[in-house]
């Protein structure tokens, strides 16, 4: 473990923390309230962040490995959002914590024993259209698209 990858864990960590205190009170009507931006009700954007987004891991280890990451265009990327979304819709509260409990500490566990030489391996990601360290893919797809869902959790609130 480096200062690096433990400062990052510990960001991760707090993101997932913070994303499941604020789930966890919610009532039944509130859970199935639609968030504006997703069009998504709260419990589903919850499980979206837990079961898609900490997805990214995958993309970090293929990257640390020196292997190509999959091109996955936007509307592809998006049909699977909608589909996760339709499939999911009447998730309950309980399961979307165990998710974010389950991939979250996975997640963190896995970055924190990482080296600072494995956070800077970069490799093209064709989503984003340009190279990213392993780093950046989990800044931008956990800590800063994250961030955009529970904001809109938070705003549905």
């Amino acid at each position: 473990m480096t200062n690096q990858a433990q400062q990052l864990a510990d960001r991760l960590k707090a993101f997932n923390d913070e994303l499941i205190h604020l789930i966890q009170p919610l009532d039944p009507d509130t859970w199935r309230k639609p968030c504006e931006s997703e069009t998504w009700s709260i419990g589903v954007v919850a499980r979206h962040v837990g079961a898609g987004h900490y997805r990214a891991v995958e993309l970090a280890k293929l990257i640390i490995a020196g292997q190509p990451v999959p091109e996955f265009p936007h509307d592809a990327i998006d049909q699977m959002n909608d589909a996760h979304a339709k499939k999911h819709a009447d998730c309950t509260k309980e399961q979307v914590v165990a998710i974010l409990e389950k991939h979250g500490g996975a997640l963190v566990d896995y970055v924190a024993g990482l080296s600072d030489e494995e956070l800077t391996r970069s490799a093209r990601v064709p989503a984003f259209g340009a190279a990213l360290s392993a780093r950046q893919i989990l800044e931008e797809m956990i800590i800063k698209s994250g961030s955009e869902h529970l904001a809109s959790i938070r705003k549905t609130v």
